[in-house]
């Protein structure tokens, strides 16, 4: 079998699954686990995002997606050569890699049509659905299923101890700084499953954007700051964007010591199996008496600044 993952959790996934070794083609942004990073990219982002701060980021993506202009193309010549068997790809989000359609019509040119898997997840129930839909398609089912298995049981776990949580903490989680993005998807899920009150956002929907007047009139008691596509070192660079203004100080969640800055390409903006690990540390943010276990400050820290 040879597997093109055009998706950072599709990556994910199959590594998870023991595929490693079967994947032959990457997109630039699939950096985990270690060895992803040196698997041949058949992809490439069309715009230079590193040095550029959110406000420039948002605006470069703003100007090209106005246009009609693609983020990402895909290197026909690689995905030549990497001869694939089966593509994963994604049609969740135009700004994070090429999408379903893309990869179609550059498959079409390809001497041998494989199989083209997209995945399309919106909360934790698609994502292991699609851990699943992986394992089916590329023989892998039994892998998957176990997975899949010890993930619910984890799941499981934090929902039955929160369950009757009577103080759940009002909780806003912001998916970009400059400008506000609220976290979407399986974000407002997590936060209840770990026992907050998400805020602002509804499970399911898309992240969207929000003005601080918002923010500041839902009066947050905890705050979680994870941007797309950061590491927590990034995240702490960005962190200040927002916390140094004059309405953020007005914030509860500020008064109160309850900002955190976390990891959100690991852990939250990915929707592969280490949204798991992200729901354990939401628990310990939100409810640190039944979660007192603290995660490691690589991967969220409060907010100190």
């Amino acid at each position: 079998m040879r597997i093109v993952s055009l998706v950072p959790a599709a990556t994910e996934i199959c590594f998870a699954l023991g595929l490693g070794a079967e994947v032959v083609g990457v997109s630039p942004e699939c950096d985990y686990p270690a060895p992803a990073s040196e698997i041949p990219k058949v992809s490439r982002a069309l715009l230079a995002y590193e040095g550029k701060t959110s406000s420039e980021t948002s605006r470069m993506v703003g100007e090209r997606l106005a246009a009609d202009e693609a983020l990402y193309r895909i290197d026909e010549e690689a995905l030549r050569e990497a001869s694939p068997d089966v593509i994963l790809t994604q049609g969740l989000c135009e700004v994070c890699a090429p999408t379903t359609n893309n990869v179609r019509a550059v498959a079409t040119g390809l001497a041998k049509r494989p199989r083209i898997v997209p995945l399309d997840p919106h909360s934790l129930k698609d994502m292991l659905e699609d851990i699943e839909r992986v394992g089916k398609a590329c023989g892998a089912y039994v892998a998957a299923s176990s997975v899949v298995d010890e993930l619910r049981e984890r799941i499981g776990r934090i929902a039955f101890l929160t369950a009757r949580i009577s103080e759940r903490p009002k909780v806003v989680c912001l998916e970009w700084l400059d400008p506000l993005f609220l976290g979407g998807h399986w974000i407002p899920e997590m936060v209840e499953l770990a026992g907050g009150q998400n805020l602002l956002a509804k499970p399911g929907e898309k992240s969207r954007r929000v003005e601080p007047k918002d923010v500041v009139m839902a009066a947050p008691q905890a705050a979680v700051l994870m941007p797309c596509g950061f590491h927590i070192e990034r995240s702490l660079e960005e962190a200040s964007v927002v916390t140094r203004q004059a309405w953020w100080q007005d914030l509860p969640a500020a008064r109160q010591g309850r900002v955190w800055v976390a990891d959100g390409s690991s852990y939250f903006n990915r929707p592969g199996p280490r949204l798991v690990t992200g729901l354990e540390i939401l628990a310990h943010i939100l409810q640190p008496e039944i979660f007192p276990r603290p995660p490691s400050p690589k991967d969220a820290r409060p907010w100190m600044g």
